[in-house]
């Protein structure tokens, strides 16, 4: 319902003047799915443990609301607000992308705090049929399981843990030396395309730029003659064709002898432009290699500012939900170094496994928004928990009960949303599927951050430095403490295990 919802007010939202295109269309529905997935096995998770501890539907949904609800809020607000950060960005499919994906996961947010809770109410303990869990009964606690295990070897040797990860992790960012913006247009493509096709026989008998002139506008008109001649000086130039004269200027077109869409055409702009003003200031250069170039140069300055402002955002949200400020440093460490781990794999295996060119210029942002902000889901599902069970018992112990009940929870969600971002390598252009790859296959992306970074790297790091990660708020001082149940549950009598529960 969300997913159909979210098409809506795609439209609308088109309509409103932002630039909606097919990579847009193409990773609105992998982020409603995947993102609205996500919170609801967190909430699911938390309903039916609560199912264990009362009697009433009601009351352990209210439970779980309570409990696990801030954490999802916290979650699909980091999400939308680091996706808006792309409305700062110069190239309009990147901005227009920010808006169209925040409002998907606004919405997959909302349905999954509303929608799905009441559905869940109304279906019972029946709708976990056949494994319905009853009052009292055992079931994936803090005290036992596999997560359980899995910690307690972390926090016999964490120092270990943590620095054989982060070495690992180092060496895959060692491929970001790889990584090549070169992927040009005409190579987007996976398979064969007429427009291709008909560019490779054009380049065997004719100058190959004859299919996509690149334009000299020239605004004062006595500056022509001296224009025509810098430009002709150029290496790299065939026929230079007639000039015509309007109103604004003057205009003639100059053929490329390379393929107009190569890189090595793309690098003749800046030397095109450099003699034109050198001639004339009123001179400019334009066309469509001309614009390949200014994309490149607008998605490369959007690299630079929205990533830093990216990582502050997320900051703030974790210093204000875990309210400490060492562990969201230490958190933020961790996704920079999953993400270059990331980015650096794959750039590899794109030259050396798929023989792919390059990779497009937009791969970076793209690939940083996502895998930050949703591994950033996990590290709250993960650490908002951990929080409340070291209220009670403890730094070591909370992050022991916080990894043994979220563990199960964290994977299972990020072998989800690999699964749905894997749907992007199936579209016919290079670029959808680099993005899908990076993020998604094999042990890359999400399901790196899933299964290395948030079951290991982090646990690892808080079990070595102790209470001191939630410095400066009072957990910081505190040792293992004396496990206190919280308010509610204190009020409550402990439940009587009945022979029969319907």
């Amino acid at each position: 319902m969300a997913e159909a919802f979210s098409r809506f007010c795609g439209w609308a939202i088109a309509e409103a003047g932002v630039t909606v295109n097919g990579q847009s269309a193409g990773v609105l529905p992998v982020l409603v799915f995947g993102a609205g997935t996500d919170y609801a096995l967190l909430l699911v998770a938390r309903y039916r443990e609560e199912l264990r501890r009362h009697a009433s539907p009601v009351q352990a949904m209210r439970q779980a609301l309570r409990r696990a609800g801030p954490a999802v809020v916290a979650s699909g607000s980091t999400v939308i607000v680091a996706l808006l950060c792309l409305s700062l960005a110069e190239v309009n499919g990147t901005s227009g992308l920010g808006p169209i994906g925040a409002m998907g996961v606004a919405l997959a947010m909302l349905a999954m705090l509303t929608l799905l809770p009441a559905g869940l109410v109304i279906g019972g303990r029946r709708a976990f049929w056949p494994f319905m869990p009853r009052l009292g009964s055992e079931g994936a606690d803090e005290t036992r399981g596999y997560w359980r295990r899995v910690g307690e070897r972390i926090a016999a040797r964490p120092r270990r843990v943590w620095a054989t990860t982060a070495v690992l992790l180092g060496v895959g960012c060692l491929g970001v030396a790889s990584f090549s913006s070169g992927l040009t247009n005409t190579q987007d493509f996976r398979g064969a395309v007429e427009s291709v096709e008909g560019q490779q026989l054009i380049a065997k008998a004719f100058p190959a730029g004859s299919n996509a002139p690149t334009d000299v506008v020239v605004r004062d008109v006595a500056a022509l003659p001296a224009v025509e001649r810098a430009i002709r000086a150029v290496p790299g130039v065939a026929p230079v064709g007639a000039v015509e004269l309007r109103k604004p200027g003057a205009r003639f077109s100059v053929i490329l002898k390379r393929d107009p869409y190569s890189t090595a055409a793309e690098n003749l702009i800046p030397r095109l432009r450099t003699a034109a003003r050198a001639a004339s200031a009123t001179a400019l250069v334009g066309g469509p290699t001309a614009q390949q170039k200014d994309f490149d140069a607008a998605a490369a300055h959007d690299n630079r500012l929205i990533v830093p402002i990216v990582l502050l955002v997320v900051f703030l949200i974790l210093v204000l939900l875990l309210r400490a400020v060492t562990l969201p440093v230490l958190l933020i460490a961790t996704v920079i170094l999953s993400f270059g781990a990331a980015l650096g794999i794959s750039a590899a295996i794109f030259k050396s496994l798929f023989g792919y060119p390059g990779e497009t210029s937009t791969l970076p942002l793209l690939a940083f928004i996502f895998l930050v902000a949703l591994g950033v889901d996990y590290t709250i599902f993960l650490m908002a928990r951990t929080r409340e069970e070291t209220l009670r018992h403890g730094a070591r112990d909370g992050m022991l009960r916080g990894l043994a009940v979220t563990g199960g929870v964290i994977t299972s969600a990020g072998i989800v949303l690999a699964g749905t971002f894997t749907m992007l390598a199936t579209l016919p252009l290079k670029t959808l599927t680099e993005l899908g790859f990076t993020i998604a296959l094999f042990a890359f992306g999400v399901l790196l951050d899933t299964f290395v970074v948030r079951s290991l790297l982090v646990p690892a790091l808080v079990f070595d430095i102790g209470p001191r990660v939630w410095w400066p708020s009072a957990l910081a001082h505190r040792r293992q403490a004396t496990p206190k149940p919280d308010a509610e549950t204190a009020a409550e009598p402990a439940p009587e295990v009945p022979t029969r529960v319907r």
